[in-house]
């Protein structure tokens, strides 16, 4: 119980007893504890080296127990203090490894991320990579970029790089077939040898240029926040796979999506076909990977082609016109 304050157990039993009995000696104490005078002997050393023992008298070499207040007290102060000294050696430990991480972290090779902080330095960084790309790049066009002012300045960086060369890849969303302002673009696109392609839902804006850079959204859910420009072979590697994986998924621009029965792909029939098994707009798009937007979208487009006015009798009506 009061090893916290330095007291071994056999030394806590003796000082005990002697408190109890005050006039035990020697013999007393190893009896009545049954250990061996030796041992008695050996803890009250220990004892008068805490100041836990006094002589009894001045003609006595027998030695009484000190009251707890005034020896326990005392060694219970001096174990806080030593408590307090630990503590500030831990905690300057504690910012020695700090330290010492901090030098070991700056010691580690870093590949750059610039963060372009609104639209116009994003516009601005765009126009010096379209004057500086090399051979390839390839642009994932989300539904905020079919504007017709962010496709003519899109347009403009595209004449710059496709006079040096350079191989040029789109994917846009499905969206972007039913815009009239697109239907130009795409013309110019395909005018212009760029290959062009759209999907059901673009997961992310990006581009790529000569596999070495890529800007992706500094914030994708607030698009004005800019942009990060990312130089790190491994992270532009692996935006480049995604690139690839939605194009091979992707339809050509000039073309028609893969249809059935009603001009509808594959994937907005599967889409139907859960609408009237009475699935959700949530539970659909997990089914098939579509995020809320593109289902809300398609719902949309769809209610208003077939005439009706929710996704369960857009269902119902797809089969009863064999679209599905």
């Amino acid at each position: 119980m009061l090893e916290s304050v330095g007291l071994t157990t056999k030394v806590e039993a003796v000082y005990v007893a002697m408190i109890q009995n005050p006039t035990w000696g020697v013999e007393e104490l190893a009896a009545g504890l049954r250990i061996s005078e030796e041992a008695v002997r050996s803890a009250l050393n220990a004892m008068a080296e805490q100041a836990l023992v006094r002589p009894r008298d001045a003609a006595s070499p027998s030695l009484a127990a000190v009251s707890p207040h005034a020896g326990l007290l005392s060694l219970l102060a001096k174990a806080e203090a030593d408590l307090v000294t630990r503590q500030g050696q831990l905690e300057a430990a504690r910012a020695a490894i700090a330290s010492l991480a901090a030098v070991h972290d700056a010691s580690r090779e870093r590949d750059e991320i610039v963060r372009l902080d609104g639209p116009t330095a994003v516009q601005e960084r765009l126009t010096e990579l379209s004057a500086s790309v090399v051979s390839e790049c390839l642009v994932l066009r989300t539904d905020l970029g079919l504007n017709p002012e962010a496709l003519q300045f899109d347009r403009h960086l595209k004449e710059r790089a496709l006079a040096r060369g350079v191989a040029l890849r789109e994917i846009c969303p499905d969206s972007a077939r039913h815009r009239p302002h697109m239907q130009a673009y795409a013309k110019w696109l395909a005018t212009n040898g760029v290959s062009a392609r759209t999907v059901p839902d673009v997961p992310i804006r990006l581009l790529v240029a000569d596999r070495s850079v890529a800007l992706v959204p500094a914030d994708v859910e607030h698009p004005g926040r800019g942009a990060l420009e990312i130089r790190s072979a491994g992270a532009v590697a692996a935006l480049r796979l995604l690139f690839e994986q939605v194009w091979n998924s992707g339809t050509p621009f000039g073309q028609r999506p893969e249809a059935g029965d009603g001009g509808l792909t594959p994937q907005i029939r599967a889409l139907l076909h859960l609408f009237d098994a009475g699935h959700t707009d949530e539970s659909a798009g997990r089914k098939l990977g579509f995020s809320a937007r593109t289902v809300r979208r398609v719902v949309a487009e769809l209610t208003d082609r077939l005439g009706v006015s929710s996704r369960f009798q857009a269902g119902a009506e797809a089969v009863r016109q064999g679209w599905i």
